[in-house]
């Protein structure tokens, strides 16, 4: 697939409340009514969601994920998980896992009331992913189909954690992490250099940085200390497991140990080649595309034995 970007679509920033605790809300759409349904987009551990999911970028055709698939004829949503971006950081938490699935419940009840969607097609990345895996494992009547990229579910065998665990006791201590452009370089170099172009990754860094000096460590901790934190076996809805080549998040077989778990027999496992674990902002993106669409437009099965 060669994309060129053709199809305007407009942006509209919304606010809702997590008790006292303000969350952010982006939505994308064409100016064409949506008719194919709408997508919810769950960032992760080191960065906000709109340089995740929209990031700007002329000479890049669809940089932005949220313009493609609005341009597909969806509507698409992200929010600032609590403690990123533009929502709250008052409270003196960690912000967990446990808590941004909390947050990704909140941002649909808001959706679902303003937009009268009953349900979403839901896409996390690394610990955004186990957000909206345990999301989907709480509310399965909200998830039509949902996709996890950078997935990690025990943790056996990643070299990402082992070297993450190393640090562990300084993450116990506080409930916010430092973060630079030297750091949002090593997303991009500690796995396998060379997925995503440098001029990319300086623009996703400026946007990243622009919001953010430090991020919460409570997802850190979660992966490093208290995996597995979702129950394959609990999560009903038809879903996709995205596997980096490269990325080095999750082995193989933790991945494909949870796949076989998955109760639902409308399931899908890929590996993305050339891909290590920012996957959006890698050279093969409108590959990433291309699965991701091909999945949430995919006809539910008729026949089911």
């Amino acid at each position: 697939m060669s994309i060129e970007q053709a199809v305007a679509t407009t942006g509209q920033e919304h606010w809702t409340k997590k008790g006292n605790v303000k969350l952010f809300l982006w939505e994308k759409r064409t100016t064409a009514k949506p008719v194919r349904g709408t997508i919810l987009f769950v960032h992760g551990s080191s960065m906000a969601s709109t340089p995740t999911f929209d990031l700007q970028m002329a000479d890049r055709p669809y940089s932005s994920a949220m313009d493609f698939f609005a341009a597909q004829g969806y509507d698409t949503w992200c929010f600032d998980i609590e403690g990123y971006g533009r929502s709250d950081k008052s409270r003196d938490i960690n912000c967990d896992i446990a808590n941004g699935a909390d947050d990704a419940a909140a941002a649909t009840d808001y959706i679902m009331k303003t937009r009268g969607v009953k349900n979403f097609l839901v896409y996390g990345i690394s610990s955004g992913a186990l957000r909206a895996a345990m999301f989907a494992e709480r509310h399965p009547g909200r998830v039509v189909r949902l996709a996890l990229d950078a997935f990690v579910w025990t943790g056996k065998g990643s070299p990402t954690l082992d070297e993450r665990r190393k640090k562990l006791p300084q993450f116990l201590k506080m409930n916010r992490r430092p973060i630079d452009r030297a750091f949002m370089h090593s997303i991009f170099e500690r796995d396998h250099a060379g997925c995503a172009e440098p001029r990319v990754v300086e623009v996703f860094a400026d946007a990243v940085l622009a919001l953010d000096d430090s991020m919460p460590t409570g997802t850190y901790v979660d992966m490093c200390s208290k995996l597995p934190v979702v129950d394959p076996a609990k999560i009903t809805v038809p879903s996709l497991i995205m596997r980096g080549q490269f990325d080095g998040i999750a082995s193989f077989d933790d991945l494909l140990e949870f796949f076989k778990r998955l109760p639902n027999p409308d399931k899908q496992f890929t590996v993305m080649s050339g891909i290590s674990h920012a996957s959006f902002q890698q050279i093969n993106y409108e590959m990433v595309y291309h699965i991701l669409l091909s999945f949430f437009s995919q006809p539910a099965p008729i026949y089911r034995a």
